[in-house]
Parts: C-alpha cells; sequence; structure tokens
C-alpha cells in the first residue's frame, strides 16, 4: 500500500496540473478576426496561441521631411512597452525592431504586412509576419501578431520646426498584442 501512494499522489498532480494548464488559456481572450478588416486578419489555418496587454511609450524624434527640404515632421524613432497577461502578470516586452521578447528570453522579430485605420489619435492595427524565434519558450512556433484596441500613440501634436530638430517626445499608448502559430 506504501508503494500505491506515491503513485496515486503523483496522478493526482498530474491531473491538478492539467487542469490548471487548462484554466490558463480559457482566460486568453479569443480574437474573432471576421470582426476585424480584412487587412490585418490572420492568413487561414493560424491559431491563437497568446494574447498580451502592452502599455508604454513611442518616441518621435522632430526631423526634416525626406525628399521636402525645409519642411518638419515627428518621425517614428520606436516603442518600449511592457506585455501583460490577462491577469496582470508582466509575461514580456516590447521594443523596437519591432522585437516582442518574453520573460522567458525567447523572442521574435516581425516584418509589417498590413495596417488599418483606426479611430483618430491612436495607432493604426496591425498584422505583422514573424521571423523565426530565437530562444527556447513562449516565442517558439510564433508566426503572426496582431496589434489590436490601440489608444494613443501617435505623433506629438506640438510644433515641429527647423528650431527644434533632433528634439525627442515620448508618447504613451496601450495596445492588445495577439500571437498567433501553427
Amino acid at each position: 500500500m506504501n508503494r500505491a501512494l506515491p503513485t496515486l499522489v503523483s496522478a493526482a498532480c498530474t491531473l491538478l496540473l492539467g487542469a490548471c494548464a487548462g484554466m490558463t488559456t480559457m482566460n486568453v481572450p479569443p480574437v474573432d478576426n471576421a470582426v476585424l478588416p480584412a487587412a490585418v486578419r490572420v492568413p487561414a489555418g493560424e491559431t491563437q496561441k497568446m494574447w498580451t496587454a502592452g502599455s508604454g511609450e513611442i518616441t518621435y524624434e522632430c526631423r526634416e521631411k525626406k525628399d521636402a527640404a525645409g519642411q518638419y515632421e515627428w518621425g517614428f524613432v520606436g516603442p518600449v512597452a511592457t506585455l501583460k497577461s490577462n491577469d496582470g502578470k508582466v509575461v514580456g516586452k516590447y521594443y523596437a525592431g519591432p522585437t516582442w521578447e518574453s520573460m522567458d528570453g525567447s523572442k521574435v522579430t516581425a516584418k509589417q504586412v498590413a495596417v488599418a485605420p483606426q479611430a483618430p489619435g491612436n495607432l493604426p492595427l496591425q498584422l505583422v509576419k514573424a521571423e523565426p524565434a530565437t530562444g527556447t519558450g513562449a516565442m517558439q512556433g510564433v508566426t503572426y501578431i496582431q496589434r489590436l484596441n490601440t489608444s494613443g500613440g501617435v505623433a506629438p501634436a506640438a510644433a515641429c520646426a527647423a528650431g527644434n530638430v533632433g528634439a525627442k517626445q515620448q508618447v504613451a499608448y496601450q495596445a492588445d498584442y495577439v500571437f498567433y502559430g501553427r
């Protein structure tokens, strides 16, 4: 009977861990791609793997417009954001590249496929195609990433002119990042 107890405890722990793992996926808000603009829908066959809420800042720099001497604009420099799970736990970060990095060290970079307009004052929705992940972990197998439910993040309204070329401003933003794979 003493030999059966460890086996029974092991089986119970395995069932409990399996149940907890299932609860984690139930807390992930599912994305209904059918209601999104066509340009930012993931291709057929992709499965939602992870959802995160990103919050941070986007840096812009006052620059002379390309091919328009004497005209100036706020140019995109890059983002820095913290990625959190649905329960508020920090699960990674997002930064220039663009790069999404999990707390487990795995990361992906991506190239933009498409954007779709969002309400004025908010970054557009976005679909990017991921490059193969580096490192072992959550980002392995990610093929596409969507930026959804954006708030803020657009270029500053402040003047950009010859007198402040090189000035940088950070603009707060929030967005959901949804990760897909096959």
